[in-house]
């Protein structure tokens, strides 16, 4: 399981908590904690897009011919 489904597991596990939370005021901290994870999810995933793309033309740029002139 990559960090970002890890990340998910977690918002979805404070989002039962909130439903079962018996105030008004933690069901609110568990929605919030919520979001928080789910926003490292996206940040996780924006980030792992970068790397990939990064990698991507550190290999094109290695084999491009046009550059070997």
């Amino acid at each position: 399981m990559n960090p970002s489904e890890r990340f998910l597991r977690f918002a979805a596990e404070c989002e039962l908590m909130a439903k079962l939370s018996p105030s008004a005021e933690n069901e609110l901290t568990w929605h919030r904690m919520a979001e928080r994870w789910i926003r490292c999810a996206e940040l996780m995933e924006q980030r792992s897009s970068f790397a990939h793309a990064a990698s991507a033309m550190k290999r094109r740029r290695r084999t491009d011919p046009s550059r070997l002139h």
